[in-house]
């Protein structure tokens, strides 16, 4: 194997890897502020839930921190003539994401955890809603980050071929970071619902720590049914009309539309055969994908082959498979969320174990249809490592050959294996043991200070 395609292998193992925690952080961080607004209100079980769930969110916060170190320092050893390049731009967002992000969501994430009974319940609701703030604020710079590279706006190309940013505001404000980042944050808040409403639903199954149970999973399933129509309309179809305007060839790949057409139809499933430039089997729903793109039946939608080849991505199948798993999982999502909040509405959502079955089977779903998004992005931006600026090719590191690049992906591999079994362990034993409730803890979420406020 090249060794730029072992450069590329590594990064997409280390980043798939990292993004299974801060999606659940980002999640739980909206919805541990809803419970502690809950509980500000005199809800002694939302408390508990939090508590719960603070301790939960700390340990995967670890999990993101100690994965995401050694993709930075990926930029300097893989990707040497891209960070020489384009390091002055990125470097900005970045940099800012450490600066004040990561420090804001770690500060009060410990005041959250040790600081409860010094700061009292109006002082720690201030701190989750920061915590909060933090931790969006860090998906935001970081989605910019990865905006740019799709979208690159501000900027100048100097003599040497470095990139200087002309504009910070331009980059902050980039059309396509804002669409990606609302988009990622709503698959966000669909994995952290689906967390708490199948943990949630163990402890109903099993008969145990029913009330608070209850409380959490009720306000995750209207969370999650809320985040889960939004994934689709609006964010999903703004983040598809930007990739369809700014990246056409992403677009017809991604959708399976080989030869232009006028009503051109949305495909449901069907097999990509590059070798006729057509899919097998397909299930389609005629005219829609015009419908959608133009907003009329008949309009036209210029298909793959249009395209010059080197400017294909260099694994349509993959792409094609990553965006229809993604969609096909939204709207499962929206289905078994959407049965879950008219239940809840009509007071019957903790009668139908099946339900609660489905909710636990459920949980690893999210990660699954979040993963095959990023897929989408990043194979859909291919050949490009800067949408139109810079080929992947030429962003690698020259002097790092294949065997470094596979002994150091066999490294990885190995010490996450030890992290998943260390983060298996420890999560179960807070599950096992928790949530905690007792005569202290409820009089703690009903002092007058917490009623009144």
């Amino acid at each position: 194997m090249e060794a730029l395609a072992l450069h590329r292998l590594q990064f997409a193992f280390t980043i798939t890897y990292h993004y299974l925690f801060p999606q659940v952080t980002m999640g739980l961080a909206l919805l541990i502020f809803l419970l502690k607004t809950m509980a500000l209100r005199g809800v002694p079980s939302a408390n508990q839930a939090v508590r719960f769930w603070l301790k939960i969110f700390g340990v995967t916060f670890v999990m993101g921190v100690v994965t995401g170190i050694p993709m930075e320092f990926q930029f300097g050893t893989n990707w040497a003539r891209f960070s020489a390049a384009a390091g002055g731009v990125i470097g900005q967002t970045l940099a800012m994401e450490g600066v004040f992000a990561f420090f804001l969501e770690s500060s009060f994430l410990y005041v959250l955890l040790f600081g409860e009974k010094r700061i009292g319940q109006r002082g720690h609701w201030i701190a989750s809603l920061l915590l909060f703030v933090g931790t969006w604020l860090s998906g935001f710079f970081i989605v910019c980050t990865n905006a740019w590279m799709q979208h690159p706006v501000g900027y100048s190309v100097l003599a040497d071929g470095s990139i200087r940013l002309e504009s910070l505001a331009a980059l902050l404000t980039n059309p396509w970071a804002f669409a990606a980042w609302v988009h990622t944050m709503t698959g966000a808040v669909i994995t952290g619902s689906f967390v708490m409403t199948g943990i949630g639903a163990y402890y109903v199954l099993r008969g145990e720590h029913l009330e608070v149970a209850r409380r959490w999973t009720s306000v995750a399933v209207v969370a999650g049914f809320i985040a889960s129509a939004a994934a689709a309309v609006p964010t999903g179809d703004i983040q598809a009309k930007l990739v369809h305007s700014r990246q056409p060839v992403t677009f017809a790949a991604m959708e399976g539309h080989f030869h232009t057409e006028v009503g051109a139809p949305l495909v449901l499933i069907g097999q990509p055969d590059m070798e006729r430039l057509a899919l097998d089997n397909p299930v389609v729903l005629p005219r829609v994908l015009s419908l959608l793109t133009h907003y009329r039946w008949d309009s036209t939608v210029t298909g793959l082959s249009d395209y010059e080849r080197d400017l294909w991505p260099d694994n349509i199948p993959l792409l094609y498979y990553a965006y229809h798993i993604m969609a096909g999982l939204g709207t499962l999502f929206i289905l078994i969320m959407g049965l879950g909040a008219v239940l809840l509405w009509r007071k019957q959502l903790f009668r139908q174990r099946w339900l609660m079955w489905i909710f636990m089977l459920a949980l690893p779903f999210p990660f699954i249809a979040n993963t095959a998004g990023w897929l989408t992005a990043e194979l859909g931006r291919q050949p490009w490592i800067i949408h139109g600026l810079l080929r992947t090719a030429e962003g690698s590191s020259a002097n790092v050959s294949a065997g470094n690049s596979l002994f150091t992906l066999l490294g990885f591999m190995g010490l996450y294996a030890l992290l998943s079994v260390l983060f298996f362990f420890v999560t179960t034993r807070i599950i096992a043991h928790c949530p905690e409730s007792g005569p202290d803890t409820d009089r703690e979420a009903t002092t007058p200070d917490t009623v009144t406020a």
